[in-house]
């Protein structure tokens, strides 16, 4: 059997929030892989991102959800991770642009700042919109480039700023 296509990721402050995803992810029939923190003691954030971005990175996972209390500190944390778009969305507007313009492949949610009915409509956006593509893409492969860059080097210029 093959690893689910979605893993989840949590600390102390996205705990509750994640019991509530658990819960529409089952009644819905998605799998996934819980990679969080099974309690409210405290734990740091950066170790449930790292393990969602790397299982995407290895192909393990095709999409990852993280929670904290913000989803700000999931986001910095994963988005370091070269080809990772963590996205943190507080609406369910942000989270159907975030996949269609953006491609995103990790969600960050807020457990403090997001009440349930909201994140479990983001969850449902972000999963069901696809990816558009087009004119979206140029922002992609410039983000690409820039990533490829900058793995080597403390600065990034793009070639056409201008080009839209």
């Amino acid at each position: 059997m093959s690893e689910p296509a979605l893993w989840l990721g949590n600390d102390h402050g996205g705990y509750e929030l994640k019991l509530s995803v658990v819960d529409y992810l089952k009644r819905k029939g998605i799998p996934f892989h819980n990679a969080g923190a099974d309690s409210p003691d405290i734990v740091r954030y950066p170790y449930y991102a790292s393990l969602v971005a790397d299982a995407i990175l290895r192909g393990e996972a095709a999409r990852g959800i993280l929670i904290c209390s913000t989803g700000i500190g999931m986001s910095i944390a994963a988005n370091k991770y070269r080809g990772i778009r963590a996205s943190v969305c507080t609406s369910v507007y942000m989270g159907t642009m975030t996949r269609a313009h953006n491609d995103s492949n990790v969600l960050c949610l807020g457990g403090k700042v997001t009440g349930v009915v909201e994140a479990l409509g983001i969850v449902e956006a972000w999963l069901s919109t696809p990816y558009e593509g087009g004119r979206h893409a140029i922002s992609l492969e410039l983000i690409r480039q820039a990533e490829s860059a900058l793995r080597g080097s403390d600065y990034w210029t793009p070639e056409d700023p201008m080009r839209i």
